[in-house]
């Protein structure tokens, strides 16, 4: 196997390990929060494994990074 497909098994991998924790930890039903996170977790992982396989740029990655801080950054603190 190439580093290529060991960046990918891996990337992979730590994807899986993120969602499979997302629903061990979280509590019973889709809320607001848990909703959004799960979408984040999601976009995230979508957007390693099309980085890591060089369909996206390091440009777009970046800004993709800055947009999911921004939203949750944004969505987890509280307003009055």
């Amino acid at each position: 196997m190439t580093s290529e497909y060991w960046l990918l098994a891996s990337v992979f991998t730590i994807g899986l390990i993120s969602i499979v924790g997302f629903f061990t930890t979280k509590t019973k039903g889709f809320g607001r929060y848990a909703t959004s996170t799960f979408l984040i977790l999601i976009t995230i992982i979508i957007a390693s494994l099309l980085f890591s396989t060089g369909k996206l740029e390091k440009e777009l990655m970046g800004n993709l990074i800055f947009a999911v801080i921004g939203f949750s950054g944004g969505l987890f603190i509280g307003k009055e």
